[in-house]
């Protein structure tokens, strides 16, 4: 049965099924448990199933059962169809009477040969995953990327079981410090060209759109922080947490930038995303 657009503006039209949908954007490619959603965005379980039972049939998103769970994720290509069917039918295919930041969304990404880009990495606390993020793109391919990293809470410090990782690592870490979300938003801030969370409290929250249109990812992972146990316990959990972002960040760097236009390389980062941690 065909859904019209008409439908899936429709059931978009709610707030708070719009807010089931951003969540699941925001969260892209993973896939949440009902539960977990109705949790984050402080619903009643059972109003929660109304508004992904909605979305569902509007073919906005795809459900999962997993054992005696239902998973829920965005269907990528119905949103495509979303935003193709607004610039066709109402633009007539012309991008340039859509907003401006909209027509850079449908060009190509465009790499420049000697151009290093910004990379991002957010987590809650700026305290172990995404200062190992920053820390080994940094050292990896610090020729062909500037590498930066914040936390959405105001207040943190660098969690001693990081430093310590980094420094076994051989990694200098004279240069890191936490720092907060809102140093990198302001109209002086560099234009970032990558943007990555790298926990899932991070991905939850709603943020401002990015200058420039960055090309976004959801690489969330285990907190190491919140590891329970040992001294030798908790360092395996940093341990772990090192090692499958050091994975993902060579599949990253390794990306031929140059040869994909923007809808591929997006792909080929959620690709990354769904990595084993």
């Amino acid at each position: 049965m065909e859904i019209l657009l008409t439908d899936q503006l429709a059931a978009l039209s709610h707030p708070q099924r719009m807010a089931v949908f951003r969540l699941l954007m925001r969260r892209c490619p993973d896939e949440l448990p009902a539960g977990e959603i109705a949790q984050v965005l402080a619903l009643k379980p059972s109003t929660a199933s109304v508004y992904l039972a909605a979305l569902t049939q509007a073919g906005l998103i795809t459900q999962r059962r997993d054992g005696t769970r239902l998973l829920y994720t965005v269907n990528l290509n119905a949103t495509r169809a979303v935003i193709a069917g607004l610039v066709l039918d109402c633009c007539q295919g012309r991008t340039d009477l859509c907003p401006p930041h909209f027509s850079g969304i449908l060009e190509s990404f465009p790499p420049v040969s000697d151009q290093k880009f910004n990379v991002l990495f957010i987590c809650t606390g700026n305290s172990a995953r995404s200062i190992f993020a920053e820390t080994i793109l940094r050292d990896m391919a610090g020729d062909r990327f500037t590498a930066y990293s914040a936390g959405t809470a105001y207040r943190s410090a660098l969690n001693p079981f990081a430093v310590e990782m980094l420094k076994s690592k051989g990694h200098d870490v004279s240069p890191l410090r936490s720092k907060n979300l809102t140093g990198f938003q302001g109209s002086d801030a560099p234009q970032m060209d990558f943007v990555f969370t790298v926990c899932d409290l991070a991905a939850n929250e709603e943020c401002a759109a990015w200058q420039g249109q960055p090309v976004s990812g959801h690489w969330g992972m285990p907190d190491p922080v919140k590891a329970q146990g040992t001294d030798a316990e908790k360092r395996l959990a940093f341990q772990q947490a090192y090692g499958a972002l050091h994975n993902r960040i060579t599949a990253f760097t390794s990306l031929p930038f140059q040869a994909l236009d923007r809808a591929t390389l997006q792909t080929r980062v959620d690709a990354i995303g769904k990595k084993p941690s």
